[in-house]
């Protein structure tokens, strides 16, 4: 069991509550980490004129592993969104969000278990937009061959390693025939690797209404950038919300681990805030690292108290703290060791 150096950063919000919940449950696997921290963010951008200083980006490809809590993007003004200028700074191609159920957590549907990969480079999340004259916007759409064969090589990849049986190519490709076109004849060229995989394609606005209404035929879901942002959300409404959703993104060689929901500043400081995403974040990171061992532990744990119901948060029902919740979590990991 080597030792492994994580860069964390807590971001701002609940974000620094929720990451020291994280690492405190980490740590109780007792899995050899060293911790870099680094701040990022509202108050750092006021401080040096960016809200993610060069050193963060250096300390995320020399360690490989890194940890993120929420940060604020500005609305309208400020700061670009420091989730795309991550992505884009270290090639982080891949967003992979898994939405499973969860015992004691009242949803619509039960056994839910879908895994949705999201491309994460392109698409109109490129950020080329720009006034053409007064009244008119124009925002384009990339959609590139080489990014497209990549996260789809990546989706059953993945379904590969986790025992996975079928992919979805999510797509709007009968509107948008040369963009959305490209992207599915890829996965089409991709699945063909995989004859062992069920392979499917459905219209992104069929997929939500399917979700909503059948999920269980749902397995490992890919599709371009802006779909993926917006069914990502909505399957994790299917499980219980985004205080449950758990997310990595993953590089050439590197992968950074964060809670997909906000950084929610009206409870910011007042240790109301839910870590579960982000604990279950750092599972999968333990998984990737091979850890499973302790991975499962940490899964288990969690299931076992949200099962009880008797330590949550108020997103959760209940009237929990942080810390209550995380000790509970710890203290579960005790019991399933």
């Amino acid at each position: 069991m080597s030792n492994r150096t994580v860069t964390l950063i807590p971001g701002d919000g609940i974000g620094p509550e929720v990451a020291a919940a994280t690492v405190k449950v980490i740590e109780a696997t007792a899995v050899p980490i060293q911790w870099e921290t680094y701040e990022a963010g509202t108050e750092v951008f006021n401080k040096y004129g960016t809200p993610v200083p060069n050193e963060v980006f250096q300390s995320i490809v020399r360690n490989r592993w890194a940890i993120k809590g929420p940060i604020t993007t500005p609305i309208g003004a400020g700061y670009a969104s420091v989730n795309v200028l991550m992505r884009k700074t270290l090639n982080l191609y891949a967003n992979v969000r898994p939405a499973k159920s969860s015992p004691g957590i009242s949803t619509p549907f039960k056994n839910v278990d879908i895994v949705v990969v999201r491309e994460n480079s392109e698409d109109l999340y490129s950020g080329l937009e720009h006034v053409v004259v007064p009244g008119v916007v124009e925002s384009l759409k990339i959609i590139t061959e080489t990014a497209s064969l990549r996260i789809a090589r990546y989706a059953f990849e993945f379904a590969q390693r986790h025992n996975r049986k079928k992919v979805t190519a999510v797509h709007k490709a009968n509107i948008m025939k040369k963009s959305d076109g490209l992207f599915l004849e890829c996965c089409q060229k991709v699945a063909r690797d995989f004859p062992n995989f069920e392979y499917s394609e459905i219209i992104v606005d069929n997929a939500c209404m399917q979700l909503v209404t059948k999920p269980h035929q749902f397995d490992v879901m890919v599709m371009p950038n802006l779909y993926g942002d917006i069914l990502s959300d909505l399957c994790a409404g299917l499980v219980g919300g985004l205080g449950l959703a758990p997310s990595v993104n993953v590089g050439e060689n590197v992968h950074l681990y964060e809670a997909v929901h906000g950084s929610a500043p009206d409870i910011a400081g007042r240790n109301l805030a839910n870590p579960i995403a982000l604990i279950l974040s750092g599972a999968m990171m333990l998984v990737d690292m091979g850890e499973i061992e302790a991975a499962d532990r940490i899964e288990r744990a969690v299931l076992s108290v949200l099962e009880r119901g008797e330590t949550l948060t108020g997103d959760l029902g209940g009237k929990a703290t942080t810390t209550e919740l995380t000790d509970a979590i710890i203290h579960e990991m005790r019991v399933v060791a």
